[in-house]
């Protein structure tokens, strides 16, 4: 038997034995070890970790490497939001395209077979950015699939053409529709109206929600509430909500089981979040970062992403989700095996789990999609650890890219 693809002497996050994986006309045709067969190609994954790659589930890549275009002098929320306005407001189709595929390659090569990205859609950005992540969402399927999210950042019930827009783009290949409470006038009414778009549309919705340090002012009630109300559990997400991280464990654990009985979803953005927050206490700075491992114990679906890269939100970054994954688990002072294999999970299976309705979800499993990712690590919990080397990886069987082998070569 004939294979399009064999890859010899991987190793799966379930357990020590070396496998090898066929693939045949985009799908795993047969995995086990040492099989006998012919192939177009072989590759030894050479004991290296293969894995059906990393989910972004929260990736801002309109507003992407503009940080050369903005001043940072207050690095506060406020601003960054103030002077992205400013920005989008000259931004054209073409720059988009250029800065956001500038990104995808980027999270291509460090192992991303998966990702959700906002997309601002008001009078200030138009349709433009929209109309240009449309043509990366298809250029670059080659390599990963990519849901948008019309995004309405700057509020909605003060500026009512903001929902027609939005409404739009959902008609017009949106996949969800996402708002940001905290930046709106009237929060309550701003959830409702991008409830009532999720329904007209049936179709997903993910906030940006209490990206503050007061336990006290919060917009979640209103999303669990009309998540309840409308029936639309396992459909909900919300990013940030940075508050978490200045309520004690109880109170937190207490909202962890609110938001797993609703059905909603929790994504942390640690590189902005660390950024943003706490600037207004210079000593002993808070940390300001989710503490996801609590609420994932509550049965919360939570997952760790890129947000922003090169710009006010986050002047860093390289769009390196296992990067990220070793962020969080520094912050959140995570050391045990269990725990950093769950931050590993934090950027693979569970964000696939958010973005996942639409494609299925991704395993290595006989008659699946082949899409495997190589990674220089003997388990999950120690590439975290380590930030182990993304080696290459396939999509559909097609070998999207390759990094190699890292190689030192001592004097003879």
């Amino acid at each position: 038997m004939i294979f399009d693809l064999v890859i010899r002497n991987a190793r799966l996050a379930t357990g020590p034995d070396l496998l090898d994986i066929a693939v045949r006309d985009g799908r795993i045709a047969a995995m086990a070890s040492h099989l006998r067969c012919e192939a177009v190609e072989e590759v030894d994954a050479r004991k290296a970790l293969a894995f059906p790659g990393f989910t972004d589930a929260h990736v801002h890549l309109d507003k992407a490497c503009i940080l050369g275009r903005c001043r940072i002098c207050e690095g506060t929320l406020a601003e960054a939001v103030r002077e992205t306005a400013k920005a989008k407001a000259g931004f054209t189709e073409e720059d988009v395209y250029r800065r956001a595929a500038a990104v995808v390659e980027k999270a291509i090569v460090h192992g991303t077979t998966a990702m959700r990205s906002f997309v601002e859609i008001d009078p200030r950005a138009g349709f433009r950015s929209f109309v240009a992540l449309k043509r990366i969402r298809a250029d670059f399927a080659f390599a990963l699939d990519i849901q948008l999210c019309a995004f309405a950042q700057e509020g909605l019930t003060q500026e009512p053409e903001t929902l027609a827009m939005l409404d739009r783009a959902l008609g017009e290949g949106a996949d969800l529709v996402g708002g940001c409470p905290y930046t709106d006038p009237d929060p309550a009414r701003h959830v409702r109206s991008i409830f009532d778009l999720a329904e007209k549309h049936d179709v997903d919705v993910d906030f940006h929600l209490d990206f503050d340090l007061d336990p006290d002012a919060t917009n979640l009630p209103a999303v669990i509430d009309e998540t309840l109300r409308r029936g639309w559990g396992g459909r909900v997400t919300i990013g940030h909500v940075t508050n978490l991280s200045a309520m004690p464990p109880e109170r937190v654990e207490a909202i962890g089981r609110q938001l797993a009985q609703a059905g909603i979803a929790l994504v942390a953005l640690p590189a902005t979040d660390l950024f943003l927050t706490g600037r207004q206490t210079p000593v002993l700075t808070p940390r300001g970062v989710a503490p996801l491992h609590r609420l994932a114990a509550e049965g919360v679906i939570t997952a760790v992403a890129t947000n922003n890269v090169l710009n006010p939100f986050t002047p860093y970054g390289d769009a390196s989700l296992l990067r990220m994954a070793n962020l969080f688990a520094n912050v959140a002072q995570l050391s045990r095996e269990e725990d950093m294999t769950l931050a590993f999970n934090m950027v693979t299976s569970l964000p696939d789990r958010i973005v996942s309705r639409s494609r299925g979800p991704a395993r290595l499993e006989v008659g699946c999609e082949a899409t495997i990712v190589l990674l220089d690590a003997p388990e999950p919990a120690g590439a975290v650890r380590e930030v182990s080397r993304v080696v290459g990886g396939w999509k559909a069987g097609r070998k999207s890219f390759w990094n190699g082998w890292p190689a030192v070569f001592h004097p003879v």
